[in-house]
């Protein structure tokens, strides 16, 4: 998987004065772009608000009402484990954020057997039946 496929576009209104000090330091070499500063800013808030986010996964690692496929980051489901899943009679409920990937190579009667549900705040790659299976975009 590419990088590009890893990474979403985001609008935001800057007010005037914020964008004058941004574009400033852009021209002076501090950021190559606006869009460089906008990540470096985001990615210290984020560390700063590190804390809370671990509190948030530790919370989110434990099943409750069933969603027992609890992810952040990049996760997959394999074949492999949807053969495992089913064999095992297992149902999950995928929820998450970030990217999941569904292998194609899944048997998708398999798949709709074991996983009742997929929900993710980010992107989900998988097949276009899956896609309309769970109401995916």
């Amino acid at each position: 998987m590419s990088n590009e496929n890893l990474s979403e576009k985001v609008s935001v209104n800057v007010n005037t004065s914020t964008l004058s000090q941004i574009d400033l330091l852009v021209d002076n070499g501090y950021y190559s772009n606006r869009s460089d500063f906008i990540n470096q800013a985001v990615r210290e808030l984020l560390r700063e608000e590190r804390s809370v986010i671990d509190g948030i996964i530790e919370r989110n690692a434990h099943p409750r009402n069933g969603e027992t496929g609890w992810f952040i980051g990049v996760s997959g489901l394999t074949a492999k484990e949807v053969e495992a899943m089913y064999q095992t009679g297992e149902r999950i409920k995928l929820v998450g954020y970030g990217v999941l990937t569904v292998d194609k190579a899944c048997d998708e009667e398999k798949l709709f057997a074991t996983v009742e549900s997929i929900r993710v705040k980010g992107k989900v790659h998988c097949s276009d039946t899956v896609k309309a299976h769970y109401g995916l975009k």
